[in-house]
């Protein structure tokens, strides 16, 4: 629990005591509305307004008959004695300003320092066992960034599931069954043996390189059957060719963005056990399969039904929904309390047709998740980018981040900026990404100037110890206002994580994260005349040592590393890393330790 909540809690003791007192009227009727009240507890835009604020009294107004600033005024005496919460006053039309107590602050300073990876993070295995699948982009090309917004959003959504208690079962569902695997290796082939690729069939560079590897290692798959060609293409796609910067396997691509999974599902798999059929039996026995035409429709029934949707066409062959609906049996089967799954925008009638299929199946409905998100767009040189040098009809996740890397001269430059400029947008906006920004090493470059604030911390503690200062948590009080302002932001930071893991918005952790970066970037700057360390020109003076306040520059420094603690928290539930070093910045105004 952060700070903002033990806030809340303390706002929410105030309000029971008040109804139990009558103040709010009628016990009965004020107990029942503060049980039922959502009201917020969160930081006002300017810091004047306290360190939180809260609606509560207006929202409460209504349901006991009271104006919002009468109850305001009860809140505001009822707190007067609270642990956390130092002063109140009433503001505007009801709301009430707060303050906390800094021994509070303080407190939750130990606590970070004390275990800084349990500070915003739950019990392991006190909440939900969740199955979440993202990515499963077809097999037929190399991920594009299209597809890496998925794989980047999927992957912090999971981080911040097991960070708040979750049990996290990561899933690639691989598309190796079916018209689009088979459509692939047809083209491949057709290539490999000099021939037009079909009108639907897929071109680009990566086909040629992949036509041209089969011929030289694989030549009897080029002669055999198409099931065998198709099995090999979908293998080499997810593994890659060695040595090949096109082709280097869907599995490397999402291991150099910082993704991993737990399980490979294959769709192939469904039909070969069975499954698929065993599925449609069940509906089948429930009347929710209807023939027409010779084809099979799944027909949905009650308050939520969806159009009739084929499950075996007229031909005999399945279709990609028929292996969804036995997938998630199988899913469900595994013994998840909820089933998540990370789709593009374009898929919001799939939602809707997976739920009625679960339901049909007799399955609970409410496990299934459905998290969309938006379309890419990259830029460079402000112009949009319609196609790859690499692969010819798209853009790629790894050429963006070689690019990156490149230019920064820092491996692992471009997942970091492909990670922060993806989660730096709710999942229901649009990216627009431009490659010319994310490779600036200066502070134009947000996700740079959020690792130079981590880096800048590390440069002050090392230099610190150069000086012979360490930081010392017994002189909490030697803080001073702009101190304890910064800190009540870093102590509300469980919050943030816990909200977002709740609402699947990784976003509030980098708008989080970059908002201390700026308000510590802010400090520096304040204070000038009063430094953290003693400057050169400072410890010139034969006196300096003698009139340098020790205690307060240990609390400064315990205060350092509890913001870089939490800085590093924030960092890693991002998926980005946290450079202890990076290249000074020319014409910036910023300097290695303040």
């Amino acid at each position: 629990m952060g700070l903002s909540r033990a806030v809340k809690d303390e706002v929410t003791r105030a309000l029971a005591a008040l109804a139990g007192a009558t103040a709010l009227g009628d016990p009965e009727r004020a107990e029942a509305a503060v049980r039922a009240a959502s009201f917020v507890v969160e930081r006002p835009r300017r810091a004047a307004h306290g360190d939180f604020a809260t609606n509560a009294a207006m929202v409460l107004a209504k349901a006991v008959g009271k104006p919002p600033r009468e109850i305001a005024a009860l809140v505001t005496a009822e707190l007067a004695d609270g642990p956390v919460v130092a002063s109140a006053e009433v503001a505007g039309p009801g709301f009430v300003n707060l303050r906390v107590r800094p021994s509070a602050v303080a407190g939750e300073l130990d606590r970070l320092l004390h275990g800084p990876q349990a500070f915003a993070r739950q019990a392991s295995a006190t909440g939900e066992r969740v199955d979440l699948e993202f990515v499963s982009a077809n097999p037929t090309g190399p991920l594009t960034v299209a597809s890496a917004r998925n794989a980047i959003l999927g992957d912090a959504v999971g981080r911040l599931l097991e960070r708040a208690g979750h049990r996290v079962t990561r899933e690639y569902y691989v598309n190796d069954f079916g018209r689009q695997v088979g459509v692939f290796a047809a083209s491949v082939r057709a290539v490999s043996e000099g021939r037009e690729v079909p009108e639907d069939g897929y071109k680009g560079d990566y086909v040629v390189e992949l036509a041209d590897h089969l011929r030289a290692i694989h030549p009897d798959a080029l002669a055999g059957e198409p099931a065998a060609l198709t099995r090999l293409c979908v293998a080499l796609m997810l593994h890659g060719i060695p040595g090949s910067t096109t082709l280097p396997g869907l599995r490397r691509t999402l291991g150099a963005l910082g993704v991993d999974f737990d399980v490979w599902f294959s769709e192939e798999s469904l039909h070969r056990w069975g499954d698929v059929d065993r599925a449609l039996g069940r509906l089948r026995a429930s009347g929710q399969l209807e023939e027409k035409d010779g084809a099979v429709f799944f027909v949905a029934r009650g308050d939520s039904a969806d159009k009739d949707r084929v499950v075996r066409k007229s031909d005999g062959d399945y279709t990609y929904f028929a292996s969804d609906i036995a997938y998630f049996a199988d899913k469900v089967s595994r013994g998840y309390d909820r089933l998540l799954v990370v789709l593009g925008a374009d898929h919001h009638g799939y939602v809707a047709r997976v739920a009625n299929a679960l339901g049909a199946l007799g399955l609970p409905r409410e496990r299934f998740e459905a998290l969309l998100y938006q379309l890419v767009f990259v830029y460079r040189n402000g112009e949009l980018v319609r196609s790859s040098k690499r692969a010819g009809n798209v853009v790629t996740a790894d050429e963006i981040m070689d690019e990156i890397d490149a230019a920064t001269g820092r491996q692992g430059a471009g997942r970091d900026a492909l990670r922060f400029f993806f989660l730096s947008r709710a999942a229901s906006s649009q990216v627009d990404f431009d490659v010319e920004l994310a490779k600036k090493a200066s502070l134009d470059n947000p996700v740079f100037y959020v690792q130079y604030g981590y880096a800048r911390l590390s440069s002050i503690l090392r230099r610190a110890a150069e000086l012979g200062f360490a930081p010392s948590t017994t002189s909490w009080h030697k803080l001073g206002e702009d101190e304890l302002g910064i800190a009540v932001r870093v102590a509300e930071y469980p919050d943030v994580a816990c909200e977002a893991a709740l609402l699947r918005e990784p976003h509030r952790i980098v708008f989080w994260v970059q908002e201390l970066a700026q308000a510590v970037q802010s400090y520096y700057t304040r204070h000038k005349d009063d430094p953290i360390l003693p400057r050169d020109s400072m410890r010139a003076s034969p006196a300096w040592s003698a009139s340098w306040d020790r205690d307060k520059t240990g609390a400064r420094l315990a205060w350092v590393l509890a913001i870089r603690a939490v800085y590093a928290e924030a960092l890693s539930a991002l998926g980005i890393s946290a450079p202890e070093r990076l290249e000074r910045l020319v014409g910036q105004g910023t300097e290695d330790h303040a």
